[in-house]
């Protein structure tokens, strides 16, 4: 059927209409994924948005996340990161949440570790199911669920060795009654999991939602091992897994 040209004009305007939503669309998500930070001035971010937070540990976790975002398959988000840092006591706030985009602190939280890892002092780690102990690494945020700790968040570990069992030993961030400061002063530490990163119940909700679906969890101690080790933090950081 021919097309009369006050139809053809009207064509042409939808086209230009549909183009211009188009490049409109594509501006506003470019806008609101802004490419990741340099390592350095990552760091020098988190540092003035967490000035409590050990600057050292902090430097690892953006290295940790600039690597992790030069391997797209390990989909992590670069809005969004959480810092650990398990050479901590437990009676103290260890856990740090980032909004990379705004350059906020979105969260300082007290974490447990798990029950075979230690008292106040976390010094034992393990990949390894039924171990009860933390781990240590990055990990991707993925999924949330409801199970028997209530509210949960999938963690899926990104370092072979390490804590890429994660998802297997049902490695979640979850909120508990035993994480209660409160308690942990007068007990001289906080309650412990079986190996999860378990935060107060009170904050779990927002801190998981803030997380969720691909956020980074960099989970820090001073392990030789892994230091020397991770993929992650080593100078070939593009190399995938083998």
């Amino acid at each position: 059927m021919p097309v009369s040209p006050i139809s053809r004009v009207a064509l042409c305007a939808l086209a230009l209409a549909a183009s211009a939503g188009a490049a409109q669309a594509a501006h506003a998500a470019s806008a609101a994924a802004p490419a990741a930070l340099p390592a350095a001035q990552m760091a020098d971010m988190l540092a003035r948005a967490a000035p409590g937070a050990d600057r050292k540990v902090l430097q690892l976790a953006a290295k940790a996340m600039t690597c992790a975002l030069r391997r797209p398959e390990l989909g992590v988000d670069p809005t969004r990161l959480s810092v650990i840092d398990y050479s901590r006591p437990s009676t103290e706030q260890r856990m740090w949440v980032f909004d990379l985009a705004r350059q906020k602190l979105l969260f300082e939280e007290w974490v447990a570790h798990g029950r075979n890892s230690g008292g106040n002092q976390t010094e034992h780690f393990s990949n390894r199911d039924g171990s009860f102990m933390s781990s240590l690494g990055a990990f991707t945020a993925r999924e949330t669920y409801m199970g028997g700790n209530g509210y949960s968040l999938r963690l899926e570990g990104l370092e072979p060795g390490f804590n890429d069992h994660a998802r297997d030993r049902a490695i979640v961030i979850h909120g508990a009654p035993y994480v209660n400061p409160t308690m942990a002063r007068l007990q001289g530490r906080l309650g412990r999991s079986l190996g999860c990163p378990a935060v107060r119940l009170t904050v779990a909700r927002p801190l998981i939602d803030s997380l969720r679906g691909g956020a980074l969890v960099f989970a820090y101690y001073p392990d030789k091992e892994w230091l020397a080790r991770s993929q992650l933090l080593g100078a070939d950081c593009a190399a995938s897994p083998g």
